[in-house]
């Protein structure tokens, strides 16, 4: 018996799309968190101050992170 994959099924484009979109949303509040939480460690020290580019450098690394998580997590081994 030939298994189906989501899309095989029939009109369930939409969801697949919404599954998706959860994932991205779940990644980049997570990626959020993370760069906050760096920020208040390098403050902390020294005064010193965190930049914006510095903010959304670390944010994208961490989204990339969460990416490559959720992909192996999604798509196996």
């Amino acid at each position: 018996m030939k298994t189906l994959t989501i899309l095989e099924v029939g009109n369930l484009g939409g969801l697949v799309a919404m599954i998706i979109g959860i994932i991205v949303i779940v990644a980049f509040v997570i990626s959020l968190v993370i760069t906050v939480i760096v920020k208040l460690i390098y403050e902390s020290k020294d005064g010193r101050k965190f930049s914006k580019s510095q903010f959304w450098q670390t944010m994208l690394i961490s989204l990339l992170i969460c990416g490559l998580i959720s992909g192996f997590v999604c798509g196996g081994m």
